[in-house]
């Protein structure tokens, strides 16, 4: 993978040669090059290690990613807020034996959504005399700031999916996450799992239940936080007596149910039930990880932006069903 990268001012600008941005090139597509403080090989080394880092403990954003659940934004750097649509159902059909029976003509609702899309991003530098002494052989150049750098990145997109975005708004449009959707199913778990009369397979059919009755069917994906998981490690209890399977194994016995994961960034005490198909969640990606450099100090110090827009969103339809489950002790 090509990194693709601009050289920035002292004060992070980005110094673009000649007319390219008037060409209509995007640094995000076609790859923008002008001279960089790294060699190829130092920039092939710190990007593996930026990205790499970048896929860390993101289970909710790989869900999303390893099933397709994406929407490419092209010209990304560029556009500031998306515009979606959403789409109600229609009613029923109508059942006779010409077809010539008086039409009942039944339009879908149509709604207008706006989406913001921020860049997302971490800094870093690294002295020259660091980059000196690699490039003698002394050392190998130290990549430990570029996977802190990747690494935070890909958590701040594990943390806008599961718990929001502080409601970040722009544009006419908010970020939300699965905790705090406004259209969320809501409810209430029969106890923290794990403490004394906690049913977690009563509480995955109650959550499940829930989407069922707003029109969703799966696949649903289900997500604990760390401390749940031991009590699905459990024996499933049913009556008196213990059932030689887990509470895992018995949980992933209901229709739909496709998986279970601990998630790092889910709050104490919630549990979530989603649907993974895209109208109810999906990534929106205007660029993927990239390294921008700039210098500072005569070129003492050169400064280094890991940056990407790949934002999670949540989906409703025209009458904002959504198909999240949000269930808390």
């Amino acid at each position: 993978m090509l990194t693709e990268f601009l050289t920035f001012d002292a004060q992070g600008n980005p110094q673009v040669a000649g007319n390219e941005l008037a060409q209509g090139l995007s640094s995000g597509n076609c790859g923008l090059r002008t001279n960089a403080v790294l060699r190829k090989d130092e920039w092939v080394h710190m990007e593996d290690a930026v990205i790499q880092a970048n896929l860390d403990r993101s289970v909710g954003v790989a869900d999303l990613k390893s099933r397709g659940l994406v929407y490419d934004v092209a010209n990304g750097l560029y556009t500031t807020v998306l515009q979606y649509e959403t789409v109600g159902k229609m009613g029923r059909a109508n059942v006779d034996m010409d077809a010539e029976s008086q039409p009942q003509e039944d339009g879908q609702l149509f709604g207008i959504g706006y989406f913001p899309l921020p860049i997302i991003h971490k800094e870093f530098s690294i002295n020259e005399r660091v980059l000196g002494a690699s490039r003698m052989g002394r050392s190998k150049l130290d990549t430990t700031q570029g996977e802190e750098a990747g690494r935070v990145v890909g958590e701040e997109k594990e943390i806008i999916l599961f718990r929001g975005s502080n409601s970040f708004a722009f544009g006419g449009g908010t970020i939300y996450g699965y905790m705090d959707h406004p259209h969320r199913n809501l409810g209430d778990l029969t106890a923290a799992w794990g403490a004394s009369g906690a049913d977690p397979f009563g509480d995955v059919v109650a959550m499940k239940a829930a989407l069922v009755a707003k029109g969703f069917h799966g696949p649903f994906a289900l997500y604990v936080p760390t401390a749940y998981e031991s009590a699905l490690d459990a024996n499933y209890v049913t009556g008196a007596a213990a059932v030689n399977i887990t509470v895992r194994e018995r949980i992933l016995k209901i229709g739909g149910i496709e998986s279970i994961k601990t998630a790092d960034h889910l709050t104490a005490g919630s549990v979530i039930l989603v649907q993974l198909t895209k109208n109810v969640v999906r990534m929106v990606t205007g660029m993927t990880m990239q390294m921008r450099q700039w210098t500072q100090n005569g070129g003492a110090r050169t400064h280094f932006r890991a940056l990407e827009i790949d934002i999670p969103q949540i989906r409703t339809d025209s009458a904002n069903n959504c198909g999240v489950a949000h269930y808390s002790a």
